[in-house]
């Protein structure tokens, strides 16, 4: 097979293009879940054909949580680079990479937490919050007391336009964009002068997010604005939300008979009793995965067979396992053109134009912290 090659994309591995920069990273915690699928990589498969797109998997990140033991830390990367490429990420018009594979990201980090009051790192929500849930880890330290300015400097790093984010996160993307304006404050470039809300307006849109900047000098760390994503609510097999932790999920490389397996004892509307008692298929998690993944017609089939109890539980749940397989068959074909080797070598590509277009942004940053050119040094 023709694997990605930096001329695939462009004889320059900056590419000149007026397409706006999109970031997003994720954890390499294995194999991944329908719940994955539908909450972020299934947009990054669209938004790989409206934007300049960068995507990494974030093993630094998953450090913060398992560095008491990260032996699974490189395998897990290679399943979900598999999984990626399955999904349909193509190499050739988005760029997919290691985190640790761009050294520029630890620098940036670095850099930025000398600018970075402690008190912002504090308050962030999701600090105390893992800490709460991974109660059986010690969180105490620095990496992971710091990974949102890792997080920030993942975006930063790419002079990102949008980071893709549903709703529920929009919050996360503030603490980069406080980052940004604090650093752009500190270090300048000649000649910058901070917009205010006379020349600089940021309005939603339906697709997403548009930015109207004033013409003139640009900051070195533009500050980022959130790309709103669908986000549908997707249950796992005990009617929580799809996790690996809670041990509920339907993995994106499970065949056929796995995945009927897994519905089998899948809960449903508690109100369904007996075979003959109706139910409701907006109170069945069953019904949620329908919304997802079934066409209209068996949507119909669903509500009108549910409410009027003319179909049971076992059939409504066939008809889920027949909508799954259908979305995950085209999936699973083109993860199996892919071996580990190669999956390699798309992101060794991947990393080479990162790591150029990451040299770019640190040449700038290192100049407005005025640090010795590396030619003088």
């Amino acid at each position: 097979m023709a694997l990605t090659t930096d001329s695939a994309i462009s004889s320059d591995p900056l590419r000149s293009t007026t397409a706006r920069r999109v970031l997003s990273g994720m954890r390499p915690t294995g194999k991944l879940h329908l719940g994955n699928y539908v909450g972020a990589l299934k947009n990054w498969v669209a938004l790989q054909k409206q934007y300049e797109c960068y995507f990494f998997i974030a093993d630094y990140h998953a450090l913060t949580t398992d560095y008491a033991d990260p032996r699974n830390v490189a395998q897990n990367t290679l399943e979900v680079a598999l999984d990626w490429l399955g999904a349909g990420l193509d190499p050739e018009i988005c760029t997919l990479f290691v985190q640790s594979h761009v050294p520029q990201h630890a620098e940036l980090h670095l850099l930025l937490s000398m600018i970075t009051p402690l008190s912002w790192l504090e308050r962030v929500p999701t600090y105390k919050e893992q800490q709460e849930n991974l109660s059986g880890k010690d969180l105490s330290t620095y990496g992971f007391l710091g990974y949102p300015l890792l997080q920030s400097a993942d975006i930063l790093m790419y002079q990102a336009d949008f980071v893709p984010v549903g709703q529920d996160q929009v919050a996360h993307v503030e603490l980069t964009r406080e980052v940004a304006r604090r650093f752009n404050q500190f270090c300048p470039p000649p000649g910058y002068v901070p917009p205010t809300h006379a020349h600089l307006k940021e309005t939603l849109v339906a697709e997403g997010a548009q930015r109207e900047i004033p013409p003139g000098i640009q900051p070195i760390l533009p500050e980022p604005q959130v790309l709103l994503t669908p986000s549908p609510k997707l249950p796992g097999t005990d009617g929580r939300k799809m996790s690996k932790s809670y041990n509920n999920t339907i993995l994106l490389t499970d065949p056929e008979p796995v995945i009927r397996q897994k519905l089998k004892p899948m809960v449903t509307d508690p109100a369904r009793v007996r075979r003959t008692d109706p139910g409701d298929p907006d109170k069945c998690p069953v019904g949620d995965l329908h919304k997802v993944f079934s066409s209209p017609e068996t949507l119909t089939k669903v509500y009108e067979g549910c409410r009027g109890a003319g179909i049971g539980c076992i059939e409504c749940k066939g008809w889920a396992a027949d909508s799954i397989v259908r979305e995950l068959a085209p999936i699973q074909e083109r993860r199996a053109r892919y071996n580990e080797k190669s999956a390699q070598e798309v992101l060794r590509n991947g990393a080479v134009r990162a790591r150029k277009r990451a040299s770019k942004t640190m040449a700038e940053v290192n100049e407005a912290m005025h640090l010795l050119p590396e030619a003088v040094r």
